[in-house]
């Protein structure tokens, strides 16, 4: 069959590329444009460099140089745009695949979050987490009463203790009024048993003092005079 599409002139339809494919393809050719730019920017400048060496002495060479510069240049233009031109769809594919990697990706996420909630049902989670509360209050009782001491103590009237221990500090006070009345009835005045005696003779620098005024006659009459 090939070979009678062939013979004539019907060709088999090409399976389509894939994005990757053709991102691939548009690669080699804008390598293939940019090899071709270098080539035909040096092919301008050595007709420039002919048009230079001529100028003067081969006119006509020199024109010939600058008709080529010109075609050169002219398909230089028209690469420039058509690597713009590829560049855009390889951008634009290279955003496609991108988007469909992404889209797949949600895809199969999304299946995957179905078939996890497929397995699930929301009456059974809301039974279950009212039996975890359940149980968390049980513990909480099971730990409130653990830490009750009842067996410890709790058979005695607390309003009694506090009466008793009332009557005991009364008790004690009582008791130390007692002892400190005790004391001081105890204690008496106490009464010096001899007074000290009262010097009958002069002291001795008060006799030392008048002895030089009695020797001297000249003194005393000074002293009775001036009296």
């Amino acid at each position: 069959m090939a070979f009678l599409n062939k013979l004539f002139g019907k060709s088999e339809k090409a399976a389509p590329v894939t994005t990757g494919e053709a991102i691939q393809k548009l690669r080699e050719t804008e390598e293939m444009l940019i090899k071709k730019q270098d080539f035909l920017e040096k092919k301008i400048d050595l007709e420039i460099g002919a048009a230079r060496k001529n100028a003067k002495t081969n006119k006509r060479a020199a024109l010939q140089a600058l008709k080529r510069k010109k075609r050169y240049e002219k398909q230089l233009q028209q690469i420039d745009g058509t690597l713009s031109t590829i560049e855009m769809q390889r951008e634009a594919l290279e955003s496609a695949n991108t988007n469909t990697a992404v889209l797949t990706t949600m895809n199969d996420a999304a299946k995957a979050l179905k078939k996890a909630n497929a397995d699930l049902d929301v009456d059974k989670v809301h039974d279950m987490m009212d039996d975890i509360a359940e149980q968390q209050d049980v513990a909480k009782e099971i730990s409130e009463a653990i830490s009750n001491p009842v067996a410890f103590g709790g058979e005695f009237d607390e309003d009694e203790l506090e009466a008793e221990l009332d009557a005991l500090g009364d008790e004690l006070e009582l008791e130390e009024q007692e002892e400190l009345d005790k004391q001081l009835l105890d204690v008496g005045p106490a009464v010096p048993s001899a007074l000290p005696e009262v010097p009958t003779s002069e002291p001795r620098a008060a006799a030392k003092a008048k002895k030089p005024v009695d020797e001297d006659p000249d003194m005393a009459e000074l002293a009775a005079w001036a009296s």
